[in-house]
């Protein structure tokens, strides 16, 4: 028996040459893939389209398939949260399919055009008309000119109007008196939009805040009145603060105006609760029943329930809207007057705001807003049961809403911050942030309750925060440390995605001591490693802002005083990295008035950059010590 075998030749057998001959033609073969380069067939991601990226900055040569384009485009906003789990948003997010249709039916109508479309326009001034009435605004018959409104693109536009016609106003009665107009106020509280603060930087009005405190989230009415003077264009009160939705106290500001004669007017901010007040608590005083509210907007896609965006805003009458902001124009074939910031708009959203008052009516309104209320009431009891501490108001005291926090003497490894990440990851969007200026950083998580908010998702959402802190607990704090470091540089919606234009986006460059002590050596502390002349450009427009009445009214406590002899320059300490040269010769011509100024104007300026993380003030209980962190565009 013959167990091993010899080693034999390719032609001993024949199978040499076939195999040669198969391994010859193998390698003859070449892959051929389909090539319809211009030919849509059979299925989207059989087309070429499927396997290129998307034009991104250039508008492509040649045209593509709609079915192609439809499915790209879906496929990409798939990315996209869900938007019934985005719980941070006041935005509708549910319509009836009656409603949608009729807004689809109307993409193509230009709103403004009102003889082209002139029972759009009528459908306006019925939303205007039903809307006041629920504002209790006077009618034509009760006085000489009845409420007039409009329809706006939101809230933020329609704030836009409220402020230029307070403005205009102030500005024609200060003109009539012979009196300067150059340096209008307007008192408002720390937590307000960044909408409102808008409107005062681009209308020049200058800003005096109410601060909240770490036990008070809404103004304090006494102190917002006697912020008042003769430079007040108006009050802005909200009802329903974005922070933790607390209706601010409309009448005891309104009482207090009319007890020391000062015929200051009053703005109502009811962005969310002008469409939930009215039908929860239709008793509480705010609206137009307090003669110093002449103007009130409301958005229509909040608690309006109709899809973004629309929004209204209602004067008290005419004499509240001067004329002069008023444009007739005849371009579009008739004479029609025109009061808004922008022009062309769809008449979609108004059509779908009308369709919901009409279809839901004051009883259908007051049931969804109830419902909602109850399910508020409901979250707030089980969170506070976990032992989360409640920071909004229950029993439709407030907006729908749920504002909380952990406590703050409990003894654990996360923070507000780690919890809303781990909802994210379930998909829940549950917004973790700080509260307004002057509440010592205090975080917190907020629940926005909405018509498709219902007590089964809201279980759903208890149940995964109680997951969420089980899983928390578990990790050490070295491990969620390294969680929130990686997520803040790497997860888009931690805010550092690339959406923003690179000019424009907060780096923290600087940052500037003022210390408040008595002479002969005060001192202004510049450090950071930036550029000297992009600090002194800033020092500079705080050096030349307006001069405030005095730095310790905008401080609390921090005393001015020291601040006597006027001939002695303030000296620049720099950093190692910096040319003492260069910026002592920019900043020695600051004397102790000047620096005064500064620290003021930095304060003042204080809360607009604190909203986008451009500026931070800190003052330690107990020290005259001003910190003021620059932010560089």
């Amino acid at each position: 028996m013959v167990h091993l075998s010899s080693v034999q030749s390719p032609n001993e057998n024949g199978l040499g040459t076939e195999e040669d001959k198969l391994i010859r033609a193998v390698k003859k073969v070449h892959l051929q893939l389909a090539n319809d380069e211009d030919n849509f067939v059979s299925s989207v991601y059989g087309s070429r389209f499927a396997g290129a990226d998307l034009p991104r900055h250039e508008m492509p040569e040649k045209e593509m398939p709609k079915e192609v384009a439809y499915r790209m485009i879906k496929d990409e906003l798939s990315l996209d949260g869900n938007p019934m789990l985005n719980l941070a948003s006041f935005v509708t997010t549910y319509m009836e399919e009656e409603a949608e249709k009729l807004m689809t039916e109307s993409f193509a109508k230009n709103f403004i055009d009102y003889e082209e479309y002139p029972q759009s326009a009528d459908i306006q001034n019925r939303c205007v008309s039903m809307i006041g009435r629920l504002f209790n605004a006077p009618t034509s018959e009760e006085a000489h000119s009845g409420a007039v409104g409009t329809s706006c693109v939101g809230s933020s536009e329609a704030i836009m109007l409220g402020v230029l016609a307070m403005k205009r106003r102030w500005k024609n009665q200060r003109i009539k008196e012979g009196k300067p107009y150059d340096r209008p106020n307007i008192v408002m509280s720390s937590a307000v939009q960044v909408c409102w603060e808008k409107a005062a930087r681009y209308f020049e009005v200058e800003e005096k805040y109410v601060y909240c405190t770490t036990d008070r989230y809404v103004i304090d009415p006494e102190e917002t009145v006697n912020l008042v003077d003769e430079n007040t264009i108006g009050i802005c009160a909200i009802l329903g603060t974005t922070y933790t939705g607390e209706y601010e106290d409309v009448k005891a500001v309104n009482d207090l105006l009319t007890k020391k004669g000062l015929n200051t007017p009053i703005h109502v901010d009811a962005a969310s609760g002008g469409f939930v007040a009215p039908f929860v608590i239709p008793d509480l005083e705010w609206d137009f029943r307090l003669e110093h509210v002449v103007s009130i907007n409301v958005s229509g896609h909040k608690y309006g329930l109709v899809y973004p965006g629309v929004g209204w805003v209602v004067w008290r009458s005419a004499e509240y809207l001067p004329k002069e902001l008023v444009f007739n124009i005849n371009y579009l074939g008739a004479d029609q007057a025109s009061f808004t910031l922008n022009f062309s708009k769809g008449a979609s959203q108004v059509i779908g705001q009308y369709y919901q008052l009409i279809r839901l009516g004051k009883h259908g309104y007051r049931a969804i807003m109830s419902n909602l209320t109850r399910t508020a009431n409901y979250l707030a009891d089980s969170l506070e049961a976990l032992g989360f501490i409640i920071m909004s108001k229950k029993a439709g005291q407030g907006l729908p809403l749920v504002a909380f926090r952990l406590p703050t003497d409990d003894d654990r490894n996360y923070d507000e911050f780690a919890l809303a990440h781990q909802l994210r990851v379930r998909g829940w969007v549950v917004p973790a942030y700080t509260m307004a200026p002057n509440t010592e950083n205090l975080k917190m998580l907020r629940v926005v309750v909405r018509e498709d908010f219902t007590r089964n998702r809201c279980d759903a959402l208890i149940n995964d925060i109680k997951l969420s802190q089980g899983l928390l607990r578990e990790m050490d704090r070295e491990s969620i440390k390294r969680q929130e470091e990686f997520i803040h540089k790497h997860h888009t919606a931690s805010g550092k995605a690339t959406h923003n234009h690179p000019k424009y986006r907060v780096r923290s460059c600087g940052t500037l001591l003022g210390l408040f002590i008595t002479p002969p050596c005060p001192t202004l502390l510049l450090c950071d490693t930036d550029r000297v002349n992009r600090r002194r450009n800033i020092l500079s427009r705080a050096r030349l802002a307006r001069p405030m009445q005095s730095a310790s009214a905008h401080m609390g406590s921090t005393n001015t005083s020291g601040w006597s002899t006027p001939t002695t320059n303030v000296p620049v300490e720099l950093a190692e990295s910096e040319s003492e040269s260069e910026a002592t010769h920019s900043f020695t011509s600051i004397r102790k008035p000047k620096a005064t100024s500064i620290a003021a104007a930095f304060v003042r300026r204080n809360h607009q950059a604190v909203k986008s993380n451009c500026l931070s003030l800190e003052l330690p209980g107990g020290q005259k010590l001003l910190t003021v962190r620059i932010g560089c565009a």
